[in-house]
């Protein structure tokens, strides 16, 4: 099977450009399932109903998020009650939401986990140890598990991978919104990419107004982060997985302009 992983798409627009492309993405790759990090597309950040509902009705199958996940209050229903919506499991277990799920996609089932990283970012449970949790709660229902881990630095990102190699299908790396290539199948397995990039703007930093960011590093003052606009691009990566033993057999990063 096809498992399209699909940068954290950015506002809108990211959104719109989506809906534009998927579907004939979707089609010319045979992809049996597609997972979208969904932490950024709201307009103004974080996640909403409403966005969630643009990126579903575009043809992702499931939204993975991140340390924006918790920014806009109106989602915190969706995240207790939808089954293809999660947030990282390394966010305490009382917070809304869920840190992974198990799709039934009728044939077989895929498992889809979320985890974020501390180096540079917020004080959570270790990812290693919650990745441990997770994989020890899931034994025995599926062999297909991807990990979103939404994390800063590629050494944390890269050790990781190697950490789960042969025990999960693929990690994708999200948050710097840069597509690395350095996409391919670990020794035990494992498909791997450091980061899958964005569904944004293409002349912007991260998919914010690049004069914005400018200013901010300039000046170290406090700026709103606006979202660009122009022409997109759509980042991502297939990973082909054998359904049976749920190891992945290629890799192969992807960018749509």
């Amino acid at each position: 099977m096809n498992i399209l992983v699909l940068g954290d798409v950015v506002s809108d627009i990211g959104c719109a450009f989506l809906r534009k492309k998927l579907p004939a993405l979707k089609k010319l790759k045979a992809i049996d399932f597609c997972i979208a990090n969904g932490e950024n597309s709201a307009a103004g950040n974080g996640i909403t109903p409403l966005s969630a509902q643009q990126l579903f009705t575009s043809g992702v199958d499931f939204i993975t998020t991140g340390n924006h996940v918790f920014r806009r209050k109106e989602v915190y229903d969706l995240l207790d009650e939808s089954e293809f919506i999660i947030r990282p499991a390394n966010f305490p277990e009382e917070n809304p939401g869920k840190g992974y799920a198990i799709v039934d996609l009728g044939r077989t089932s895929v498992a889809v986990i979320n985890l974020m990283g501390t180096m540079f970012m917020e004080n959570l449970e270790n990812p290693f140890r919650t990745a441990d949790r997770v994989l020890e709660k899931i034994k025995g229902k599926t062999n297909i598990v991807l990990v979103d881990f939404h994390a800063e630095t590629t050494s944390e990102k890269q050790a990781l991978a190697y950490y789960l190699d042969g025990r999960i299908t693929a990690l994708f790396g999200t948050h710097t919104h840069v597509l690395t290539a350095d996409e391919r199948v670990l020794s035990g397995g494992t498909g791997y990419i450091t980061d899958i990039g964005m569904c944004g703007v293409q002349d912007s930093v991260l998919g914010v107004k690049k004069e914005v960011v400018i200013e901010k590093f300039m000046t170290n003052m406090p700026v709103r982060f606006d979202a660009a606009t122009g022409e997109c691009m759509l980042n991502g990566c297939i990973f082909t997985v054998d359904e049976k033993s749920g190891k992945c057999t290629a890799a192969e990063a992807v960018r749509i302009l």
